[in-house]
């Protein structure tokens, strides 16, 4: 595997783990994806402020701002005034995950795997290949955190 199939099957796990997840019951503002990779940064590094967001993961400001609106509206962030510079916000993860939050951590990804392994024709996948194909995603997930992801950045930007 070389750097850009790495990059095409990250984006095909990024689809369907959108597919996976419950829908939220009243319409939300921006994408599902900026949220989750702007919770994903606020989770490993707590009090940092919208802009640092934006610099470290490459969205547009705006698009964190909106990020963060939702996330606090959910109740999965908080924010409070920057004692250095009261013009600024500093974000932390909620002590406690709200009910979305729980709701979406809970989803299965049974239907939405099965799904994407189907064949063209809709024949559901082998059962020995949609187990082999969970066993290496918890290998990934067990090995490729969050935190990997931001020592990977952090070796670019150095």
């Amino acid at each position: 595997m070389n750097g850009v199939e790495l990059f095409l099957l990250g984006r095909t796990l990024m689809k369907i783990g959108e597919q996976a997840m419950p829908q939220p019951e009243a319409a939300a503002r921006g994408s599902v994806r900026s949220v989750l990779v702007v919770l994903g940064d606020i989770v490993t590094r707590p009090g940092t402020t919208v802009g640092e967001i934006a610099a470290r993961t490459g969205l547009p400001q705006s698009q964190v701002s909106t990020a963060v609106a939702r996330l606090e509206e959910a109740g999965s962030v908080n924010t409070r005034p920057d004692p250095a510079d009261r013009r600024r916000r500093l974000i932390h993860p909620a002590a406690k995950p709200s009910a979305r939050v729980a709701e979406v951590r809970a989803a299965p990804l049974d239907d939405a795997l099965t799904a994407a392994l189907s064949a063209p024709d809709g024949t559901a996948p082998d059962p020995g290949t949609l187990h082999e194909i969970t066993t290496a995603l918890d290998v990934l997930a067990r090995h490729l955190t969050p935190e990997a992801a931001t020592r990977a950045r952090d070796l670019d930007n150095a």
